[in-house]
């Protein structure tokens, strides 16, 4: 392999891993107002880290599914508002970066990897949410409701199981390459000259968009009979 060759694949990789281990760090702008880039930052990141104790919570349930299946179609349809949320604020540092926003363009873009591997985590989550979802609605009908993709057909329990472990792969990877960073974000100082204009707005959405997580968890637990009878 030519040595140009070789860097056009090493440098992607030690971006990602520094990025990753917290030894590089994106400088976001700060705005008047939302705070900018630096908002949307740890607005993100806030989300993610929410998002990762609830997925903890999903995938441990799976442990002794049929002891625990109400607390998992109720933190299941909860995941739903907060991954919506957690898709509009980095599809909107996205479109703002490649409309030539000065502040997002002066941020810059996450590594490549990521870059790559955020629309995967978008999809498997979208996927395996909306097939459960999909299992609450089609009830007792679910295991005779057949489904043809590839060649291969299989039910709407067996696309739902499919979906989760390709999310879990894809989830699992991402979290690992972006839990360093949201944490560091996240446990950063508010006060002083470091403070990021927008905080009580973010803490706002950030709780409104938890509450109706709640009340979305609670609603389709009630039609969930088939599963937890």
């Amino acid at each position: 392999m030519k040595p140009q060759q070789s860097t056009r694949w090493t440098t992607p990789v030690v971006e990602v891993v520094s990025t990753a281990t917290g030894s590089a760090h994106r400088d976001d702008p700060v705005s008047p107002g939302t705070g900018g880039p630096a908002g949307n930052a740890r607005l993100t990141a806030w989300l993610g880290l929410v998002l990762l104790v609830l997925f903890i919570v999903e995938v441990l349930t799976l442990i002794s599914l049929d002891a625990t299946i109400s607390i998992h179609v109720l933190v299941g349809a909860a995941l739903v508002p907060l991954v919506l949320l957690k898709t509009a604020t980095t599809g909107w540092r996205i479109l703002r970066y490649y409309f030539g926003s000065v502040d997002y363009r002066t941020a810059g873009p996450p590594p490549l990897l990521l870059r790559l591997l955020g629309p995967l985590v978008v999809l498997t989550s979208l996927a395996v949410l909306g097939s459960g979802l999909a299992l609450i609605a089609l009830g007792d009908t679910a295991r005779s409701s057949k489904l043809t993709i590839g060649g291969f057909t299989m039910d709407a329990v067996g696309l739902h199981k499919v979906s989760f472990v390709v999310w879990l792969v894809v989830t699992g990877l991402h979290a690992l390459l972006r839990l360093v960073p949201a944490a560091k974000l996240v446990g950063s100082s508010p006060a002083g000259r470091d403070r990021v204009p927008g905080g009580t707005r973010r803490a706002w959405l950030l709780s409104g968009t938890a509450a109706l997580a709640v009340a979305v968890g609670v609603v389709v637990l009630s039609f969930a009979g088939a599963w937890t009878d």
